[in-house]
């Protein structure tokens, strides 16, 4: 791959997503190694501080290996990534990866189901009547795009409520992906009605600590 010379704007964001588009497009393999950051540079039409900052988030996201006077090594991301990873691979040179969008969804659905079963035997009264409320106002919605946020407030406080820290942050680190990108998923909410009384199954079955049938609503 020999990079073409980028814009002067936001260099060191352009320099990092032109590599990482490089190694998730198969460009660079695992195991392959990057050239020296000096000849970086010279491709890109840059000097070294941008190359060295998008470096250093590479190597954050734990996709490439850097060694004290060694070459710097790309790393297999499937195996090394983490959830910092997905919204790169969903967004790639070649545009949207339906295939992982997918996967995303999938995801979150087998997750709420098992949070909304720990909701349902951790949650307080305060946590109860929140979701409730939440529920209530989603089928109230004035539009698709407020029905949207009032879908992430309900199940962020179905987290809460399961009292599962790993599960919050995980919901943190999708957070900023979905709203970056809401527009993919706002078909989802355009007919509330329909899905409100789910919500309202749900949080009166947590209420009930009858985790089953909460996770059924959210399944």
């Amino acid at each position: 791959m020999k990079p073409t010379p980028i814009d002067r704007s936001l260099v060191s964001d352009q320099v990092f997503q032109a590599l990482c588009d490089a190694i998730l497009s198969g460009s660079y393999g695992p195991g392959e190694s990057l050239p020296t950051q000096r000849q970086l540079a010279a491709d890109f039409g840059v000097n070294l501080a941008p190359v060295r900052e998008a470096i250093k988030r590479l190597e954050q996201l734990r996709v490439l290996e850097v060694r004290q006077g060694e070459a710097m090594r790309v790393r297999d991301w499937r195996s090394h990534g983490g959830l910092d990873m997905v919204g790169h691979v969903i967004f790639g040179d070649a545009g949207l990866d339906r295939a992982t969008v997918d996967a995303v969804m999938e995801a979150r659905q087998a997750m709420l189901a098992e949070v909304a079963k720990l909701a349902a035997s951790r949650r307080t009264d305060a946590q109860s009547q929140r979701l409730s409320e939440l529920a209530g106002q989603l089928e109230g919605a004035e539009d698709a795009k407020v029905a949207q946020a009032l879908d992430f407030a309900f199940f962020t406080e179905m987290i809460g409520a399961a009292g599962n820290v790993v599960y919050m942050l995980i919901m943190n680190t999708l957070r900023d992906l979905y709203f970056a990108h809401a527009e993919l998923f706002i078909a989802m909410f355009e007919d509330q009605r329909e899905l409100a009384p789910l919500y309202a199954a749900a949080a009166e079955a947590i209420a009930a600590g009858a985790g089953s049938a909460a996770a059924s609503q959210v399944a």
